[in-house]
């Protein structure tokens, strides 16, 4: 396989080439988050490695920018922040496993070679589309039947929530933990709210409804059958 290390420890950096290259991989060694981002964009790899911690930018956000650019090469940081919550962050933010350092470098080898072995992965819409509503999720912009729907951020993330579980019942926890990041309820009408102020804007001004309340559990966004 060919390999992207970003890790700017020369020891840890020299130690993890060495021993992919004498199991048999390439490995390229960048030091810097900038530069392991402008090459993970621009070259095929079967596996990313990336510290977090790392000068220019850092592991996490060089992670979210590859995914934002559309590339699903997997990814394990290996790092010395092992938190529960560090590694929640580390896989929210695009990472497909997480190595806490010291390492055994058989087990980050077993790693690599398992996500190796993962089928390839779809390239992720960047344009969702329901019946004559469309958003697209690169320009942040929302159209039905071709006319521009102005949304606050908030009503964006709580439309593409929506549009991303086309048919399907999206339960009142689901939103609050997707939308707003709550695990727990506030016991408060945010969602009815945000909901409402969706509807005003996507359904109202057009003949055919898409926001459908499902009673006791949720809302659904599909078109009509």
């Amino acid at each position: 396989m060919r390999l992207l290390l970003v890790e700017d420890d020369p020891r840890t950096a020299d130690y993890v080439v060495k021993g992919l290259s004498e199991a048999g991989h390439i490995c390229d060694l960048l030091r810097d988050g900038r530069d392991g981002l402008f090459v993970a964009t621009r070259n095929a790899y079967d596996v990313i490695v990336a510290d977090r911690m790392l000068p220019g930018l850092d592991g996490l956000s060089m992670i979210k920018a590859v995914r934002a650019a559309g590339v699903r090469t997997p990814a394990i940081f290996l790092t010395s922040v092992g938190g529960v919550d560090d590694r929640v962050e580390g896989l929210d933010a695009g990472g497909d496993d997480y190595l806490v350092k010291p390492f055994a470098f058989s087990e980050l080898l077993a790693r690599i070679n398992a996500l190796g072995r993962r089928p390839a992965v779809q390239e992720q819409k960047t344009t969702l589309r329901i019946a004559d509503l469309e958003m697209d999720l690169i320009q942040r912009r929302v159209t039905r039947q071709g006319q521009a729907i102005d949304l606050q951020p908030r009503e964006f993330s709580l439309l593409e929530a929506l549009m991303r579980g086309e048919g399907r019942v999206i339960t009142r926890t689901m939103l609050l933990e997707r939308v707003w990041d709550f695990h727990f309820d506030p016991k408060t009408s945010v969602v009815e709210t945000h909901i409402s102020r969706l509807r005003a804007k996507i359904d109202r001004p057009f003949e055919v409804p898409l926001i459908h309340t499902v009673r006791n559990t949720g809302y659904s966004l599909h078109a009509p059958s």
